[in-house]
């Protein structure tokens, strides 16, 4: 019996590093579900499965998990690439508002848990020879402070804590997860420089991967994975 194409989900599906992955993973065969606040449904084709979304809400994700599954099969990777945080006072970061900073953080890290929860659930069922991967993409937020972008770097934190413990606890069942981050060549953080080519490209790679490698993937758009002592 033929081999079913695989499935790559990507939440929070943007213009630029979303559009990039999704094109990445097409040319290696994968069919893809994107979804996002600003997809129409509507627009669905035969190459991409849209969902409408908001990832404030973590209950919604176990449902954009199950309208895969129906619809195109379970994902074998996972791309989080939500990301929400309006800069802050920097004089007074602790001026947010409750209601800002929690539905930040549910974008940021609550949304992510369920995700990376409802993946290992998909990839429990997958076959052996299928790349089970899942992918957060970062900044450098988790090593350094920034005053303006406080709730920002409480997500990326905390998130970057769930990654690195399920790196270590599913290594040995062949599930790979990565806090993946761009940089510039020095290992300043990328911030609005960063490259939707690079990340689909990189982003590849990562899933091509036999096994786990370094739970924070740092990369360099044209060099790939570098490591950068922690800020």
């Amino acid at each position: 019996m033929a081999r079913m194409s695989p499935v790559i989900l990507i939440l929070g599906s943007g213009p630029n590093v979303g559009h990039h992955v999704a094109r990445a993973f097409v040319a290696k065969g994968y069919r893809v579900a994107l979804a996002s606040r600003n997809i129409k449904e509507e627009d669905d084709n035969t190459d991409q499965l849209q969902i409408s979304a908001d990832l404030s809400d973590p209950h919604s994700v176990k449902g954009i998990f199950s309208k895969v599954e129906a619809s195109i099969g379970l994902p074998s990777v996972v791309v989080y690439n939500a990301s929400a945080g309006a800069p802050n006072n920097p004089e007074d970061p602790l001026s947010i508002l409750l209601a800002d900073f929690s539905r930040d953080l549910h974008v940021n890290t609550t949304s992510a848990f369920v995700a990376a929860q409802q993946a290992a659930l998909s990839f429990k069922k997958l076959p052996d020879h299928m790349s089970k991967t899942f992918i957060y993409t970062g900044n450098i937020l988790n090593e350094t402070t920034v005053a303006s972008l406080l709730d920002g770097g409480v997500g990326k934190s905390a998130t970057a804590h769930i990654i690195r413990s399920a790196a270590a606890a599913y290594r040995n069942k062949g599930f790979k997860f990565y806090y993946a981050a761009e940089r510039k060549a020095d290992g300043s953080p990328a911030y609005s420089e960063i490259s939707g080519e690079a990340h689909g490209k990189f982003y590849a790679e990562l899933t091509e991967q036999k096994s786990q490698g370094p739970w924070q993937q740092t990369f360099v758009k044209d060099i790939g994975y570098k490591h950068f002592p922690a800020s």
